[in-house]
Order: C-alpha cells, then sequence, then structure tokens
C-alpha cells in the first residue's frame, strides 16, 4: 500500500514534519517494500493561503490510501476524505518509526481536523 509521510527531510530517518500542507517533504511510500519518493512541499510550506488543499491534490495524484502526520487542518482534511484517503494524526518519530506504527495498527484514523486552518 502507497502511504504519504509529512517529512522534515528527505530519507526515511528523517523526522515526521507535524504540519501537513506546511511541511518541508512529503514522502509517498509503498508499506511493502519501503520504497518512496520525495515530494518538495516548498511551494506550499510558504503559500499565504490553501497549502493544506494545495498538498492534499498532491498526495490525491500520488494514488494514496493514508496520510501520516501531526496535525490536519479543515479544508485539507476535507480534500482528502472526498478522495478516500484516511487521515492518522499524532504521528511522531522518524518516518520509519511512523510506518511501523501504522502497520501495527497503533494509529487512529481521523474522523475531522485536529487543529484550525493556517496553522
Amino acid at each position: 500500500m502507497k502511504i504519504a509521510v509529512t517529512s522534515k527531510g528527505k530519507t526515511l530517518d528523517a523526522e515526521v514534519d507535524p504540519r501537513f500542507g506546511r511541511a518541508a517533504h512529503i514522502l509517498i511510500v509503498d508499506t511493502d517494500t519501503l520504497e518512496f519518493e520525495v515530494m518538495d512541499n516548498t511551494e506550499n510550506k510558504d503559500a499565504f493561503k490553501g497549502a493544506g488543499i494545495q498538498a492534499a491534490a498532491s498526495i490525491c495524484d500520488k494514488g494514496v490510501g493514508v496520510l501520516l502526520t501531526g496535525f490536519c487542518g479543515p479544508n485539507a482534511y476535507k480534500t482528502l476524505e472526498a478522495a478516500g484517503i484516511k487521515v492518522a494524526n499524532d504521528a511522531a518519530g522518524t518516518i520509519l518509526n511512523a510506518i511501523d506504527h501504522y502497520k501495527a495498527g497503533k494509529f487512529e484514523f481521523a474522523t475531522a481536523a485536529n487543529v484550525d486552518g493556517h496553522w
């Protein structure tokens, strides 16, 4: 399965970025093989508004089924929900740690945004 994980760096050893729309990078990871693609999120990171919606649209195009992040705002959450992407908030540690927690079933999927917009 392909999942998206917000990241402060470009490797699986990087720390999870707690911000979804304004994360430095978003890693698209195959949970079976751990092969991954790095999405540069600089454009959204520095955006005046709409960062979450644009980041959500970007990962929708990658065919992911789950997002692991720290915080997801209301507009991004609505976009992800409409695309059928499940959101697991409160991810922390390294990208590998977050993936291991996901595979072990330790995340609960969100039913709403967990932060106000423009966070």
